[in-house]
């Protein structure tokens, strides 16, 4: 059984930071590309950030350039989102997902795995 498991979401005042985590199981983890997406209400996945298999390669939306890093441990099955910086608009659910093939990360079609996602608000 495949899992994806987000933590580390919570309530921060603009400008603040917060560091997201998520652990996977069930799957052989190195051998995955991650991404991180976010859904705010009434609004599309969108794509954050992703990291090639083994981290070599990372990419960010225009959005969260310079303020947001995404990294793995493929020794501990996690990829982290660090947020700094965080603004008003970054307010949705944050999800983690997995892909084997290093294709379009940018989109949401086509990741084999997805995370239920956790819940970061940005008050200002």
């Amino acid at each position: 059984q495949v899992q994806l498991v987000e933590s580390g979401g919570g309530v921060v005042q603009a400008g603040g930071s917060l560091r997201l985590s998520c652990a996977a199981s069930g799957v052989t983890f190195s051998t995955y590309n991650m991404a991180w997406f976010r859904q705010a209400p009434g609004k599309e996945r969108e794509f954050v950030a992703s990291i090639t298999w083994g981290g070599s390669s990372t990419d960010y939306a225009d959005s969260v350039k310079g303020r947001f890093t995404i990294s793995r441990d493929n020794a501990n099955n996690r990829v982290y989102l660090q947020m700094n910086t965080l603004k008003s608009e970054d307010t949705a659910v944050y999800h983690c997902a997995a892909r084997r093939r290093m294709y379009r990360l940018h989109s949401a079609d086509g990741y084999d795995y997805w995370g239920q996602g956790t819940q970061v608000t940005v008050s200002s």
